[in-house]
């Protein structure tokens, strides 16, 4: 049992597998407006909401497009406590069929695979802040579309990008920046990664046999592929801030230690290649990932960022 939640949940790790399960498989809609607290504000890349209706809307807008989607979870990282909030990072793989009338366009009845992280602050028994990445790409490039053709078609839609700023969490919840073990490690990673006369290092935390999920639905395997996955965001991007939000790992029995991290990108599109012919325009970046560590190296990676956003804002008309 755990303060503050129904008794019914013995864990955080079982209370995000069934709420889920009722809202999304069992779809007890409805249940939102129980599970998600008035106020909650959920930021993906592209948006910022807040209220418990946005959600309610969203979900149903995606039932209607994808009437038999499922969320299979692959992994939950925890961290915090239920005094000052927890954090689930909950990564989905969802099979579904492009059925129904929405963003994407008019019904392909193709088969879809993609992924989705969300970040969920819960504090007694609701999720009071989300961060959410799904991988549009994935789903763009499966309908027959691709990244840039549906970001500029939402933004014929919308005439802009526009995004509000994310409100802060609750007072009582700090995130939470692990500063050692293979926590650690990722976040130096990551901090070379994002520094360009430290980039060339990266591959001494990676295994021989990495495999890491990237945007878009691909995959790489090995050191090169990897670097040269990084390198495309960084030669991309003229860099002017980057900040890890959020640094956790979870050891588990007889498992691969496994840790979550929330990151975020700022500057500008001053060179050409990811995105295209280099347009000056702000670009900022939210990312997702989760990687396992064997024998001290990074062995496997998750890396969501939404490329359908990023493509928005380097062709957004009115910046």
């Amino acid at each position: 049992m755990i303060k503050g939640f129904d008794s019914e949940f013995s864990d955080l790790d079982q209370y995000i597998r069934v709420i889920t399960d009722r809202i999304w498989e069992g779809r007890r809609i409805d249940d939102i407006n129980k599970y998600y607290s008035e106020d909650c504000a959920v930021e993906t890349p592209s948006s910022v909401s807040i209220g418990v209706k946005p959600v309610v809307d969203g979900t149903r807008a995606t039932l209607k497009a994808f009437p038999d989607r499922r969320l299979l979870a692959e992994e939950i990282i925890i961290s915090g406590s239920s005094e000052y909030g927890f954090l689930s990072s909950h990564r989905i793989f969802s099979p579904m069929t492009h059925a129904g009338l929405g963003v994407f366009g008019r019904p392909t009845n193709k088969i879809i695979y993609a992924r989705t992280i969300a970040d969920c602050v819960c504090i007694n028994n609701q999720i009071v802040h989300e961060w959410l990445v799904r991988d549009q790409a994935a789903i763009a490039r499966q309908i027959g579309s691709n990244e840039r053709e549906m970001a500029q078609n939402w933004l014929n839609l919308k005439g802009e990008f526009k995004k509000e700023s994310m409100p802060s969490a609750p007072s009582s919840y700090v995130s939470q920046i692990d500063n050692c073990g293979d926590a650690q490690k990722y976040g130096q990673l990551l901090g070379q990664v994002f520094h360009a006369e430290k980039s060339s290092k990266i591959e001494s935390f990676y295994s021989e046999e990495i495999i890491s999920a990237l945007p878009g639905g691909e995959a790489a395997v090995g050191k090169n592929e990897i670097q040269y996955f990084w390198k495309s965001i960084v030669n991309s991007i003229n860099l002017n801030s980057f900040q890890i939000e959020h640094l956790v790992a979870n050891t588990r029995p007889q498992r691969p230690t496994i840790v979550a991290a929330r990151w975020r990108v700022q500057g500008s599109h001053d060179f050409d290649g990811r995105y295209g012919k280099a347009t000056g325009k702000p670009v900022e970046i939210l990312g997702i990932t989760h990687a396992e560590f064997q024998d001290g190296y990074v062995f496997r990676e998750w890396h969501l960022i939404d490329d359908v956003a990023v493509w928005m804002q380097v062709l957004d008309p009115r910046k």
